[in-house]
């Protein structure tokens, strides 16, 4: 409909009579690259009022959120708080123009700051600058890596992180969290990259514990823990309007904010020794270089590398998950060249590595956002802070960011992976329980590293020992079964091995060793058949044990047949001499194979 009226009768080229049929209006046409590249054609394209209403509301939810837990997750990554609100603008909007989750809320978070931290406290670094300078570059080094794996489409990278190494490192790391804080709750002094350092450190600093500052801890911890549970009922029976609840349901962490302030500020509590965040910069985010160290680079590179990994896997796991509850779908790929332009953005705007958060996702997700949009709408709410917010933090007490951190990231705590992994496979409790020792004794980087080297290591022996079985016919049936559990149909002269998995390198000579053990002293065997149904697979060393085999079997008097090869592992058996030489045939089924070598 037009928006206003014409006061002048136009032309009819211009304007048709009423009763003139008008052509719908044509959207532009969207080239695809552009669309696959800048999703925010895409949905901008068909953006409505209604998707205006929803992101408007969920912004204003989670900028509430957002404020106290961008400067609470700057204070764990060892930063000046102000840098943790411009981590929370720029790349907001950079995440809307290039990312393709519709709910995802990008920012800091406790996992990559607890990394950052750890990466740049390694460093040595003389003074706040130099150490905020090093998280400059390494959210520069980070964006740039996923940019990288984005444009070569390098996401499968992180299936390398098995489920159970994840759950092992975040419990880890939560625990690492949480009792990093503990010195900011009791007033003393502790630091450690892992749990024995920290927990020496604030044992023999004990004794150094402020009463008030104590207080004011565990005030605000109370507080936060029935907030979130507590709030919302007692904010429904008031009967204010369903929206107006939601929206103030999720203000617990502000409240502390403001309450502890006032009183530090009112009761003068600084001059008894409470640690407060003091004076904040007020202003845009300041547009800055990242420094171009050699030796800085060098040092940040496996830093990097892990966070990157590390932030892409937590963001598509959450994107996924929320966009599954709309039928929509992510482009992994995509995410990686929005995750990067959202952490190149926090470096030239003075922040640091971000990624996408799960508590601010799904508060974003339950409060109606529609589109990305919320994103640059959460952004302009930040930005407002950061120019008119900051001077009144001045004696916000750092014990109670502290313990806005410690609550949220506890919620996230889920040690039921461990049990769960030793009742159904001890290797994966095995892959938990080390990435979580390791995490905790050794830190955050040497954590990540065991955990996906065990992974990997876990994997290759298993599938370096396949599970193989002699198979025989189901009465009646052209089924044939594993003849230790089953009751099946053999034949003497016949010998059926299932393989259950593709063959490679790892574990071409176990077959080999299995098949060769297994025929000797049969003397009633003539044929051995290969029931090939779940390789999907075989390398060239399998290849060659398989050539192997065959002319050992030879020598022996015995036969070798294959039986129900895939179409794309014959595809390329067709191009090797293994087919010429086989002293046996090809069936296409079990039963042809069984029929033919019993007449």
């Amino acid at each position: 409909m037009p928006i206003f009226w014409p006061l002048l009768p136009l032309p009819d080229t211009i304007c048709p009579p009423l009763s003139t049929s008008i052509s719908p209006v044509k959207r532009l046409s969207i080239p695809a690259p552009l669309r696959r590249y800048l999703p925010i054609l895409d949905w901008g394209s068909q953006y409505s009022r209604d998707d205006l209403t929803g992101d408007g509301v969920a912004a204003v939810i989670v900028t509430i959120m957002l404020i106290p837990q961008s400067l609470a997750y700057a204070l764990l990554a060892g930063l000046p708080p102000e840098m943790g609100l411009y981590a929370s603008i720029l790349p907001l909007i950079a995440y809307a123009v290039f990312g393709t989750s519709r709910v995802l809320a990008v920012g800091p978070v406790a996992i990559i700051s607890l990394m950052t931290a750890t990466a740049v406290g390694q460093m040595a670094l003389s003074g706040t600058t130099e150490y905020a300078a090093a998280a400059i570059v390494l959210a520069f080094m980070s964006g740039l890596i996923l940019l990288l794996m984005g444009v070569l489409r390098l996401g499968f990278l992180a299936n390398f992180l098995s489920h159970p190494v994840i759950a092992g490192f975040m419990a880890g790391a939560i625990i690492l969290i949480a009792t990093s804080q503990i010195k900011h709750l009791f007033g003393i002094k502790a630091s450690g990259s892992d749990l024995i350092t920290l927990g020496g450190a604030l044992i023999r600093n004990i004794a150094q514990t402020n009463p008030i500052t104590v207080a004011i801890s565990a005030a605000s911890v109370g507080f936060l823990i029935w907030a979130r549970k507590g709030l919302k009922p007692l904010l429904d029976r008031t009967g204010l309007p369903a929206r107006l609840v939601t929206i103030l349901s999720k203000t617990g962490p502000l409240v502390i904010v403001a309450a502890t302030t006032f009183a530090v500020w009112v009761l003068q509590l600084d001059q008894h020794g409470v640690s407060i965040v003091g004076k904040l910069p007020r202003g845009i985010p300041p547009l800055t270089v990242p420094v171009f160290d050699a030796e800085i680079w060098g040092q940040l590179a496996v830093s990097a590398i892990l966070i990157s990994i590390i932030g892409f896997v937590e963001s598509v796991s959450v994107g996924q998950t929320l966009a599954a509850r709309r039928r929509q779908r992510i482009i992994p790929d995509q995410e990686l060249i929005g995750l990067g332009a959202a952490n190149v953005a926090s470096a030239i705007s003075g922040g640091y590595p971000v990624t996408g958060g799960f508590s601010r996702s799904v508060v974003n997700f339950d409060s109606g956002a529609r589109t990305p949009a919320a994103g640059g709408m959460t952004a302009i709410g930040i930005l407002l802070a950061a120019l008119f917010l900051t001077p009144a933090l001045y004696y916000l007490p750092k014990a109670a960011l502290s313990s806005i951190i410690i609550v949220a990231v506890l919620s996230l705590l889920d040690l039921s992976m461990l049990r769960k992994t030793w009742a159904y496979s001890k290797t994966d409790f095995l892959a938990v329980a080390v990435t979580l020792l390791a995490t905790l004794g050794f830190g955050v980087k040497i954590g990540v590293t065991a955990g996906v080297l065990l992974s990997l290591a876990l994997f290759l022996y298993k599938t370096s020992r396949p599970h193989v079985a002699e198979v025989g016919r189901v009465p009646g049936t052209e089924h044939f079964r594993n003849i230790l559990r089953h009751t099946v149909e053999t034949t003497p002269q016949i010998l059926t091995i299932r393989i259950d998995e593709s063959l490679y390198f790892a574990n071409a000579r176990f077959l080999e060793d299995y098949i060769l053990d297994r025929v000797t002293g049969d003397k009633d065997l003539r044929h051995v058949v290969l029931m090939c149904p779940a390789v999907n697979e075989i390398d060239t060393s399998a290849l060659e044990s398989i050539e192997a085999i065959n002319h050992r079997l030879h020598s022996l008097g015995l036969k070798l047949h294959l039986s129900e090869v895939k179409g794309p592992v014959m595809d390329r058996l067709k191009r090797t001499d293994l087919l010429e030489e086989l002293t046996g045939q090809v069936f296409l089924s079990q039963h042809q194979a069984i029929d033919a070598l019993s007449g």
